[in-house]
């Protein structure tokens, strides 16, 4: 645009209104527009007369100016004849756009991709991957199905469908159009020989980003089953099932942590595997992923640990902490109703400081060269008998059922109805010992009694637990903590199945099933890290949580259609949420999804 002059004749005078114009396309050729009269500029100063054709076009424009000013430009816009559609913004490379034509395409979920990515980047694992000699396509998928495992866990037939739908090809440079099932399977291939080196230079890597506590290590054991038959697997044994999938054959997998969660080694075993026949190899790995040195306290539960197991600790110089059965707890009867017990001092968050922490006592017994320490947690009395009351409706359903068969007539055998008591005695052990079941034969039916005495013990246990060592200098602060400890084993391998899914293993041959174990246990390392970022920071909170958050932060392709039969394509990524930037700043990692491209297209 620019100022033309002009000079008008009106009743004897002349006038010499200046008009601002504009040059525009015509079949005839270039011609000017007029866009309004700006009247006599004589009596303001030159200088202004360049500053008011600009305000006059940026308010055509759709702008408005943030300082004040005298002259009058919205009556001289209200004045502008319409004219023809005047061309929209343009591009960078100075390529008009029609804004109504705009398209949006091609969203997908960002937020939580880009989470997992920067943590597997902060972790070092595709610097890792590196050094073991893994490919880059490889490394790309290796991290594409441990994303898979954390954000949205299906089995790897899933996966190439999962990455396509996701922002993974956007972050990693790489388009997944033509992934196909069988290069995951030479992917997975890949892994398991470097498995333990890849396990210490992770450790390696956790100890220098967080500054992990190596005194205490936590060991515990989890399950996972093959469905379908399975021919060529040594390990697969039919066995005790923790996974209530007793036509499955399973698979036990040992996992060793630090005081912090963070998972330091695993180990897959034969299903038909006594628990406490696991823990040597298991301490075994420890020691070559991480050095274990004497001195280093080792937790377990009573069914992993028995005189022999604790014969070889004391041997190799390792303390231990064992936690013990709800039976043992019966030796303690008197010693509840005694005073002497030692409070445990709880620090409350500094971001959650209501409620306040649950009250936790000790008490401490000395035998022979062990302590033994009776806890109790306040708050896990109602839990405790919550769950027993639970399972005493189901005995008793159990019950009434056999009743029901006897009445019937279809137990016409006593040994047979004596031996259908002993199996719900052995299916609800936890509560069948509070009561007496019998069977009268001349009356053929049940008799079933509570055992008040039996009961109100049990009752009184409810909320305690039993703690057996061989350090003499535990303290009532450190007793205290074990059970957190535990608990946070138990969080991991509930973490295994749910939400990771490690269950069920629907690859038969050796190589290649502990390669999805070891994805779910890349994935708990990434999950294990951006949790502890928060904690460091008093935040409480679970990756569920956050993954709920992130999910609306997207990347989309953006479609610019331009008059000259081209459309400019853009793929970016929102702008993010202000949830998204609290949650990324306590992460460290970028803002950004991704950096822009841009590139064009013909309008076919």
């Amino acid at each position: 645009m620019y100022m033309r002059k002009t000079t008008n004749m009106a009743k004897g005078k002349t006038y010499p209104p200046y008009l601002l114009v504009e040059s525009v396309h015509t079949p005839q050729g270039p011609r000017q527009r007029t866009i309004c009269s700006l009247g006599s500029l004589r009596p303001g100063p030159l200088e202004q007369w360049h500053a008011l054709a600009r305000k006059v076009a940026a308010s055509l424009a759709g702008q408005r100016s943030l300082e004040p000013t005298a002259l009058p430009i919205e009556r001289m816009v209200d004045k502008a004849p319409p004219g023809p559609q005047r061309p929209g913004p343009s591009t960078a490379q100075g390529t008009p756009v029609a804004p109504e034509q705009v398209a949006r395409e091609e969203a997908r979920e960002a937020g939580p991709v880009h989470v997992g990515h920067q943590m597997w980047q902060q972790l070092g694992v595709e610097t890792i991957l590196r050094r073991v000699g893994v490919s880059a396509w490889a490394r790309w998928l290796s991290e594409g199905m441990t994303l898979h495992r954390l954000l949205w866990p299906l089995s790897a037939q899933a996966t190439p469908a999962w990455l396509r739908r996701t922002a993974v090809g956007d972050m990693l440079g790489t388009a997944f159009a033509t992934l196909t099932e069988e290069a995951l399977y030479r992917t997975l291939d890949q892994l398991p020989p470097h498995r333990e080196w890849i396990e210490r230079a992770l450790a390696a890597r956790e100890q220098q980003l967080f500054q992990l506590d190596e005194t205490m290590y936590l060991d515990d054991l989890t399950a996972t089953y093959f469905e379908g038959q399975v021919m060529r697997h040594r390990q697969a044994k039919r066995g005790y099932s923790r996974d209530q999938r007793p036509d499955c054959q399973p698979v036990l997998e040992g996992l060793g942590l630090d005081r912090d969660g963070c998972p330091k080694a695993h180990e897959i075993c034969e299903g038909n595997r006594q628990d406490r026949s696991t823990v040597p190899a298991m301490l075994e790995r420890l020691k070559k992923r991480t050095g274990t040195t004497a001195g280093a306290t080792v937790v377990v539960d009573r069914g992993m640990a028995d005189e022999e197991n604790l014969a070889q600790r004391r041997a190799q110089g390792l303390p231990y902490i064992v936690a013990g059965r709800p039976a043992e707890r019966a030796a303690w009867v008197t010693e509840l109703e005694a005073e002497a017990w030692e409070d445990v001092e709880r620090t409350p968050s500094p971001r959650n400081p209501h409620p306040p922490k649950s009250r936790v006592q000790i008490k401490r017994r000395q035998q022979g060269h062990e302590v033994y320490g009776l806890c109790l947690r306040e708050g896990r009395e109602a839990k405790e008998r919550a769950i027993r009351q639970r399972h005493e409706q189901r005995l008793w359903a159990d019950l009434a059922a056999l009743s029901r068969r006897i009445e019937q007539g279809q137990l016409k055998e006593t040994a047979q109805s004596h031996q259908g008591i002993g199996r719900r005695q052995e299916r609800h052990p936890r509560v069948a010992r509070d009561y007496r079941i019998a069977y009268d034969a001349a009356q053929k039916h049940l008799i079933g009694q509570e055992d008040t005495a039996k009961k109100a013990i049990a009752e009184q246990l409810d909320g305690s637990y039993v703690l057996q060592t061989d350090r003499q200098e535990l303290a009532a602060q450190e007793s205290g903590r074990t059970d957190v400890l535990l608990t946070r084993v138990e969080a991991a391998l509930r973490a295994m199945p749910s939400p990771l899914m490690e269950r069920p293993l629907c690859h038969h041959l050796q190589r290649r099933t502990e390669t999805p174990i070891f994805l779910c246990i890349l994935a708990y390392h990434l999950l294990v890290a951006l949790e502890k970022k928060f904690l460091d920071q008093g935040t409480h909170t679970s990756w569920w949580s956050l993954r709920q958050q992130l999910s609306t932060h997207q990347s989309v392709t953006v479609g610019l259609p331009t008059g000259n039969g081209q459309t400019v394509k853009m793929r970016t990524g929102t702008t993010p949420e202000p949830t998204h930037r609290a949650i990324y700043a306590t992460l460290g990692i970028p803002m950004e999804v991704m950096q822009p491209k841009i590139w064009h297209e013909h309008i076919t």
